[in-house]
This record gives structure tokens, C-alpha cells and sequence, in this order.
């Protein structure tokens, strides 16, 4: 049983759905009834970013998390998302539709070996990226999303030495912003690991026009070719608001849901992965689905808990990004 299952997660209820219902409006008429709001990351598949109330990256979701007024809080995305709502808003129910979406990134830091690894520098603060699990945020000074990362590093002295973690190559392109020098846990996202400049690069052959946008989490080859490097929420901005109208997408392929929906007349490139596969999907999180989500709200299950005192220590890292993404307006 991994960390996940052990103390995050209780209750999951897998049952047939009538294949007559209309999946979106009994998620609304639900949502109506037991005043539950739906937080849906950027990767989702595009059925569950539809019928979502927030669409967001890391940090706009954290921001609702911390503000929603609702009793549950369905949260579509990876357990890690989940268990930062629980911790912003303890006192609500939040619920995940598939209780086997993990991370990658958030594995590959096990929270006893970098208690370790923090150790060995006791005068480091210590930055975490959010795709972490709690018992990692409880272990943090800060915690940071690829959206607010190089301005939270250049709010502090700089004299002040940082420990980054999870994320290297996240880590490596703050470093290279700021001119910091960063010590940096060794871990990864496997979905931003696996692009191929090779093949990105005869994709750009044949669409000699299109903007190459990238997520920072991609490793520095990749980051090297791109025309623009951003969190989620960036790229979209950056599409929407560039002139080009050809795009060549460097990170997971649900946002390009979003990017078609707000730019119709512009062309979305995914990103070719040094694979077979077309595109590049998280495995994570699209577990999720509209049917998934359906039941999950109807019977409140699986519900995502965090121990007491794991809030109490992971909290802090976490109002300090808020307080520190508020103060320069982000």
C-alpha cells in the first residue's frame, strides 16, 4: 500500500451507470444539492473541463480551493491537487473521482528520503513545486507552482540558499531565470521527460511558422527550441494572445481542449514524445472521467483526508505562496 492509499484516501464505490442519463445534468443537479463546487485542472479530458466550475493550473486552483464556500469540493485532477484543497479547507469534504491518480513527480520524492536530503543543508530554505504529496509540503518553507516559482525565488535575499524540489528541470530553468544557485532534488514528470527535440524539430520543418510553446517542467533540450516557456495557464495566455496562429505544444495534451475552444481559428501542434504515441498523455490524469466524476459526487466517495498534523506543518508553506503570489499579483 503506498502512501497514498495509507493515509489519504477512504471509500471508493464502483457501480453501473444507466447509459440513458444525461451525465451533465445530474452532475449539476447534484452539485446543486449537496453545494459542491468542481475544480478541474487543465489536463482533464475535455468533458470534465466543460462541465467544471474552475478551470485552472496549480496555483488558480490552489486560489480556489482556498476561497470556495462550498461544503464538497470535487477536485478532477491527481491526488496531490486533492489533498492541497483538503489542506486550504479542512473543514470540507473533497472527493477524487478515481482514487489510483497518482503522479509521477510526486513519487519520484519519497517525503523520508528527502527528509534526509534536506538535513544535509540546515541553513537551505526549502522551495517545494506543488506536485507534491503533503507529507512533502509539510517538509517546506515555501511551496511554489510553475506559474509563481521564479518570482517567489527572486522575493527572497539573495544570500538566502534554496533547496528546489521535487522537480530538476523546473529547478534548472528557475536557476537559469534568476541567476540562483539552486540546490535540486533529482525528480521528474514523465510526461514532460519524454519529448523528442529530433522530432520537434521536423514538426517545426513543416510548420516553419508555428510558435513552439513549452512547460518549464520539460528537460533543458526541449526548453532550448521553445519561442515561449510557461506554467498551463501562461501557454494559453501566450496562444491566445500572439498573432501567430500556428502552435507546436510542449506539455500534456489535455490543454489543448482549452486552447482550441478559446482560439478557433489558430492551429495546435501537439508536441511528438519520443514514443509511438501521437501525443502525450499524463496516465494519471486521465483516469478521471465524466462517469467517474458522476459517481463520485453521488456518493461523496473517495474522499481525500490529510492527518491533523500533516496540515498543521504543510499550511504554512502553502498560505505563504498565497500571501507571496497576492503581494505581487499574481
Amino acid at each position: 500500500m503506498d502512501i497514498f492509499e495509507e493515509i489519504n484516501v477512504k471509500g471508493f464505490h464502483d457501480e453501473e451507470i444507466d447509459a440513458s442519463l444525461d451525465l451533465f445534468a445530474e452532475i449539476e443537479k447534484l452539485k446543486k444539492e449537496k453545494n459542491a463546487v468542481i475544480l478541474a485542472h487543465y489536463y482533464q479530458e475535455g468533458d470534465i473541463q466543460d462541465i467544471a466550475d474552475y478551470i485552472g493550473d496549480s496555483l488558480g486552483l490552489s486560489q480556489q480551493a482556498a476561497k470556495t464556500d462550498a461544503d464538497i469540493i470535487v477536485f478532477a485532477g491527481v491526488h496531490f491537487m486533492a489533498e492541497t484543497a483538503k489542506i486550504l479547507s479542512p473543514n470540507k469534504k473533497v472527493l477524487l473521482p478515481d482514487v489510483k491518480a497518482g503522479c509521477s513527480l510526486a513519487d519520484s520524492c519519497p517525503p523520508h528520503l528527502f527528509k534526509k536530503f534536506k538535513e544535509k543543508y540546515p541553513d537551505h530554505l526549502v522551495i517545494t513545486y506543488v506536485n507534491c504529496t503533503a507529507e512533502l509540503k509539510a517538509l517546506s518553507d515555501i511551496v511554489c507552482t510553475s506559474s509563481n516559482a521564479v518570482q517567489i525565488v527572486e522575493s527572497l535575499p539573495k544570500d538566502q540558499k534554496i533547496i528546489f524540489g521535487p522537480d530538476r528541470n523546473l529547478g534548472a530553468w528557475v536557476a537559469k531565470k534568476t541567476g540562483r544557485d539552486l540546490v535540486l532534488w533529482n525528480g521528474a514528470c514523465m510526461v514532460h521527460e519524454i519529448f523528442s527535440r529530433e522530432k520537434i524539430t521536423k514538426l517545426k520543418e513543416r510548420y516553419p511558422d508555428a510558435k513552439i510553446l513549452a512547460h518549464p517542467e520539460c528537460e533543458e533540450v526541449i526548453l532550448e527550441t521553445a519561442d515561449f516557456i510557461g506554467s498551463t495557464t501562461g501557454i494559453l495566455k501566450y496562444a491566445t494572445n500572439s498573432p501567430a496562429k500556428e502552435f507546436i505544444v510542449a506539455t500534456e495534451s489535455g490543454i489543448m481542449h482549452q486552447m482550441i475552444k478559446d482560439n478557433p481559428d489558430k492551429t495546435f501542434i501537439p508536441a511528438p514524445p519520443n514514443n509511438n504515441c501521437a501525443c502525450n498523455d499524463c496516465p494519471h490524469m486521465k483516469r478521471n472521467t465524466l462517469e467517474k466524476l458522476y459517481l463520485c459526487l453521488k456518493n461523496e466517495m473517495p474522499e481525500v483526508t490529510v492527518p491533523a498534523h500533516i496540515i498543521a506543518d504543510a499550511v504554512k508553506p502553502i498560505e505563504r505562496m498565497l500571501e507571496i503570489s497576492a503581494n505581487l499579483g499574481l
